[in-house]
């Protein structure tokens, strides 16, 4: 029975050190392609994205109740799920600025016309009634709130960009637990093998 359990402890041992191998490759793939795909986007902060840049900018257009970042990505390139996270945070800003402090949820979709009841108007602008909506002459369509579709815009790309922070992560999570499997699975081949359950 005890060699049964040493021989046991031995094929745990291997199959623990076949998964942190396996967990550790995948992990370093995984942070190697989120990179490479960063890097083929060619995605440069400007020259304001540092902490005191942007708090500069923010106070101009009167923002407020914002976090700032603490990072800097200014003239920096894109290349890491850690930079591709600060610059996201920079963006926001920059849309905040862009739609004067107002979200999504704050607009109108559309642009709305001139003598519009305030009933009738967004808190940050434009209206969601039709009825209310400028036309455009050459479509007869009511048109788009410019605004909101900054915010549209910047909420798809950061998104990305804090989709490629969270790939980052888990790989980098992958690489701990393949290497924690990796030493137990050593400690229990090394166990098994100097026969621990042996009596002296």
């Amino acid at each position: 029975m005890r060699r049964v359990l040493e021989v046991g402890g031995l094929v745990a041992g291997i199959v623990l050190i076949a998964f942190g191998i396996v967990a550790i490759v995948m992990g370093v793939n995984g942070r190697s392609t989120v990179n490479s795909e960063l890097k083929q986007q060619q995605v440069v902060g400007t020259p304001d994205m540092t902490p005191s840049g942007i708090k500069a900018e923010a106070q101009k257009a009167r923002l407020k109740n914002i976090s700032f970042p603490t990072c800097s990505v200014a003239n920096k390139t894109v290349t890491s799920g850690a930079t591709a996270r600060c610059f996201a945070q920079y963006m926001q800003i920059h849309a905040l600025e862009a739609t004067g402090g107002f979200v999504y949820s704050q607009m109108g979709q559309y642009t709305a016309k001139p003598g519009t009841p305030k009933s009738q108007l967004m808190p940050g602008g434009g209206t969601s009634n039709t009825k209310f909506a400028q036309l455009d002459p050459k479509t007869a369509q009511p048109v788009s709130n410019g605004a909101r579709n900054v915010w549209v815009t910047e909420t798809a790309l950061t998104t990305a960009l804090n989709t490629s922070f969270m790939a980052s992560q888990l790989a980098l999570f992958g690489i701990v637990v393949g290497v924690a499997l990796l030493l137990s699975g050593i400690g229990f081949a090394i166990l098994a093998i100097g026969g621990a359950l042996r009596r002296p």
